[in-house]
């Protein structure tokens, strides 16, 4: 054969956790719950801070919890039952970095998505559990001093590949492959927050609650 099946298997696996993350909540709760299109008001972002501008917060609460499950959800397969397929810590980088890649460039939607900020937590909690926690905490100290969702989601971007570097050399080992996927959607999404960065600059950005 051309491909091993451990390369189709590969293939699968990363096309699945991308088609995954392309499936835009943002827009598709507000459609079923006869809300605006998100891109269409306020900061265009589909994402949940934007439809809670809405002023719906189940629908953001819905946009939150589903962009993050289809962040965890191919990781966590990947991570759990992968082995099985021949799927190792290599596939397991490519479904977190696939994943977030469909949230920010989504195929269903033209490529235009959101920041990614729930979506990359739920690869972080996919990765590991503690992950997740750590830079869910780091989001929410941030936001709760300062007030800004912005600010925090840079904050925690920093923070996510450090967490993953020093506390896998603790606790286990540390996977170049994973680390760099981190490092990758770290780096995406600071530069996906460029307008916020100078609106915090400027001292324009919006507070949580405003």
């Amino acid at each position: 054969m051309f491909f091993s099946m451990d390369l189709v298997h590969v293939l699968l696996a990363t096309l699945a956790a991308y088609l995954m993350g392309s499936l835009s909540f943002a827009v598709l709760v507000s459609r079923i719950m006869g809300l605006a299109d998100p891109r269409s008001y306020g900061s265009q972002n589909p994402g949940a801070t934007n439809v809670l501008r809405s002023g719906n917060k189940l629908a953001a609460a819905l946009t939150l919890l589903l962009d993050g499950v289809k962040g965890w959800l191919p990781v966590w397969a990947v991570s759990q039952h992968g082995a099985v397929w021949g799927l190792g810590e290599g596939t397991l980088a490519l479904a977190a970095m696939a994943a977030f890649a469909g949230h920010v460039w989504p195929v269903f939607f033209r490529f235009k998505g959101g920041k990614g900020v729930a979506t990359a937590a739920g690869v972080l909690f996919g990765i590991d559990p503690l992950l997740g926690l750590a830079t869910l905490a780091t989001w929410l100290i941030v936001a709760f001093f300062t007030r800004y969702s912005s600010l925090a989601a840079l904050a925690s971007a920093v923070f996510a590949p450090a967490y993953y570097f020093l506390g896998h050399r603790v606790v286990w080992y540390v996977d170049n492959r994973v680390l760099l996927a981190a490092v990758v959607m770290s780096a995406v999404l600071i530069w996906r927050h460029q307008s916020n960065i100078a609106k915090l600059i400027r001292g324009e950005e919006s507070r949580i609650g405003r």
